[in-house]
């Protein structure tokens, strides 16, 4: 198997000093993060297996995508990753996995493909994120989630490095961030404009202080009953795509959803997304065409007690990328030229006939 970066130098050309993305209609590179130290509990290392065992390669490959899974990558665990501020847990496993995650995701934008990254935690995203950046300094992010991930290590009160990826990559937040170990490789890359979030319903006291004085743009679950999942969307893309048409890097938290819906996942919060508002929001950003990485993470098969609970919340994610490669509910578009007519005018009462 071909490495990303090897694939990526293979179809990467220098011209002038400028870098000629080739990208085939929906070459997607599929990356698997079986990380789980962002967080106390275990089990979210299994997402990767249970949204592909959910059939996710196949899916892809029907909407007529090239897929190119480049399997899951290895996180070495550092030893002695002693809390920082008596707080803040393995932040030198974070920060080394999410460096190997941002290399990955900048070897396979730069090859030409989406990514996919499935995770894992949400930790993750402040590596694909990154990554996503060096290709593309321009980025917009549509994080759906139940929640902020806006904490810094100062104000969490887990200690849980999942809880802040969106802190480490804002560079308005960058004089409120202490230098964790782990984390001297990675530079702020998105300023607060261009991150919009939707379905917030947990925030912590210090996210919200942060969302409004910093002016994040962000849709809660209130507001998405207050103004319907059409206008969110409206909203959303006006403000990320309306000043130039940048990338989209969507960063989607299954726990977005209702927990009766993805019951398996670390952190559920009740009165989340119904199924319809989240195929939604993956069928508008598709509707773009400026799609060009995703996270799905927080899938934690251990975490319910049947396995049909599992496989009901690894199928869902499956959907939500589906529909972001064009999966639609009206039915698939791919491949249908025209409808067949019959070879003959008497085909039919032959075979009539002889079922007679």
């Amino acid at each position: 198997a071909m490495s990303l970066l090897s694939f990526a130098r293979l179809l990467t050309k220098q011209a002038d000093g400028v870098v000629q993305r080739h990208k085939p209609a929906h070459s997607v590179a599929l990356v698997g993060a079986p990380f789980s130290r962002g967080q106390k509990r275990r089990g979210v290392d299994h997402g990767p297996a249970a949204i592909r065992n959910a059939g996710l390669l196949e899916r892809l490959s029907g909407l007529g995508c090239q897929v190119y899974d480049f399997g899951d990558l290895i996180f070495t665990q550092v030893p002695n990753d002693e809390v920082y501020n008596k707080l803040v847990k393995y932040p030198r496993s974070v920060g080394l996995a999410s460096q190997v995650l941002a290399d990955a995701v900048s070897g396979a934008v730069a090859a030409g493909h989406s990514c996919v990254t499935v995770g894992g935690d949400h930790s993750l995203a402040l590596g694909s994120i990154s990554g996503h950046t060096r290709q593309y300094p321009h980025l917009s992010v549509i994080w759906v989630d139940a929640h902020a991930d806006i904490n810094t290590p100062l104000t969490t009160q887990s200690g849980n490095l999942h809880g802040q990826p969106v802190s480490f990559l804002l560079r308005e937040l960058q004089d409120k961030m202490p230098q964790l170990p782990g984390f001297s490789w990675l530079k702020p890359c998105l300023s607060s404009s261009d991150i919009v979030y939707i379905g917030l319903r947990d925030v912590d006291p210090a996210e919200h202080y942060i969302l409004k004085n910093y002016d994040i743009q962000y849709f809660s679950m209130r507001d998405i009953d207050r103004l319907g999942i059409q206008k969110v969307m409206e909203r959303t893309l006006d403000h990320l795509t309306g000043r130039r048409q940048s990338p989209i890097h969507l960063s989607f938290d299954i726990d977005a959803f209702d927990p009766s819906l993805a019951p398996a996942t670390g952190t559920p919060v009740l009165g989340g997304l119904t199924y319809r508002e989240g195929m939604y929001i993956a069928e508008e950003i598709h509707n773009t065409g400026l799609l060009s990485a995703v996270d799905l993470v927080e899938v934690n098969p251990l975490l319910v007690a049947t396995q049909e609970q599992a496989n009901a919340t690894a199928s869902l994610a499956v959907d939500v990328i589906a529909t972001c490669f064009g999966q639609t509910r009206e039915g698939a578009h791919v491949v249908y030229d025209d409808l067949p007519t019959p070879s003959s005018p008497d085909e039919s009462d032959s075979e009539e006939q002889v079922r007679i």
